[in-house]
């Protein structure tokens, strides 16, 4: 054990940091370093010997640090992914969808306008400012860990535990209740408290309708619950209906009791907030539980979605209405375009089953 393991573990984390950086080759040309100074040490070890100091947090610290003025919000938010989370630059450009080199060159031009900026936590109208940024970080990092887009995992917990960790401390730093921080950390929890039901014992995915619900942490819904309770009469807001969807979700007893009606009418709301292919999709997914495959297709038409989940979305409801052929053939370019080692798994196993 050292002797200092607050110093430790923060020394230890700047040259991991730094020698990651060092090791991209995209990014090897002029690259800024963040200055840490001996107060910022000092600070750590006062950490260290008051854990609940929240205020001192030295992840939320780098969070808020990448959230700085200088930046936009999509630039913040990546920034933040790739240095202080470590999610991977092809991970980051598939939830922005954008292609890796315009990520990679984003992030640089983002780490250049940061170059000599302290590791200060803003006080006052500063920090509120901030906030959204934030907020925007964590959910983005949630995504991450709750569907990577890569690698071998079906969820990963710690990285999704850490993006509601961020959340709750940052709800003790406003000087004010913010409706849709409370209703984000409300989200996630609905979203992580599925998460062993999400994975068998040997790795493979299992999709909602076929997950043990006892197995969900009903802790966790019970508390996500009492967030939302007093949103109910709140304005419509990005987090709060996403919650509110999940919600759904988690009150039903079996997937047949599920309200897709009501969940499809809180996808309208949300589109009417903020129109994206994911919101489309998600959409369509819900007409297709209430009314049927082909309204689903329907629902479907003129979305455009880079990656994987649109064909195997598309795939999933032509096989429900027996159209083999398409069915397959989509099964096909989603398989192509997966990158996970487990949602591919799972497409490989569902395009056998046509045969």
């Amino acid at each position: 054990m050292p002797g200092n393991p607050g110093g430790w573990l923060l020394t230890a984390a700047r040259r991991r940091v730094l020698d990651r950086l060092r090791s991209e080759e995209v990014l090897a040309r002029s690259m800024p370093r963040l200055a840490v100074d001996a107060e910022l040490t000092e600070e750590a070890q006062r950490v260290m010997a008051d854990p609940g100091d929240e205020l001192l947090d030295e992840r939320l610290r780098l969070v808020l640090l990448c959230a700085h003025p200088r930046l936009s919000r999509e630039a913040a938010a990546a920034l933040t992914l790739r240095l202080v989370l470590g999610i991977s630059t092809d991970d980051i450009a598939r939830l922005f969808l954008q292609t890796t080199p315009t990520m990679a060159a984003r992030l640089t031009r983002a780490r250049r306008k940061l170059a000599g900026e302290r590791f200060v936590v803003p006080t006052g109208a500063d920090l509120v400012d901030r906030v959204g940024v934030v907020a925007q970080v964590a959910y983005l990092a949630f995504t991450a860990g709750y569907a990577p887009g890569s690698g071998p995992d079906v969820v990963r917990t710690e990285l999704a535990g850490e993006a509601i960790r961020l959340v709750r401390v940052l709800r003790t730093l406003l000087p004010y209740d913010d409706s849709e921080l409370t209703a984000l950390q409300a989200l996630m929890l609905l979203q992580h408290s599925r998460r062993d039901a999400r994975v068998t014992d040997d790795g493979a995915l299992v999709l909602l309708p076929d997950q043990d619900r006892s197995r969900w942490h009903g802790d966790e819904i019970g508390e996500a619950l009492d967030l939302l309770r007093p949103l109910t009469g709140a304005p419509p807001a990005p987090y709060l209906l996403q919650a509110l969807i999940a919600a759904e979700h988690a009150i039903a007893a079996t997937p047949s009791d599920t309200a897709w009606e009501r969940i499809v009418e809180r996808y309208d709301e949300l589109l009417a907030l903020r129109e994206t292919p994911v919101v489309r999709l998600g959409r369509a997914i819900a007409v297709a539980e209430a009314e049927g495959p082909e309204a689903g297709l329907t629902a479907l038409a003129g979305v455009a979605l880079p990656g994987h989940r649109l064909p195997a979305v598309r795939a999933e409801l032509l096989l429900r209405l027996g159209d083999h052929a398409r069915a397959r053939a989509a099964y096909d370019t989603a398989i192509t375009l997966c990158a996970n080692d487990a949602e591919r798994a799972h497409l490989v196993r569902r395009r056998a089953e046509l045969a």
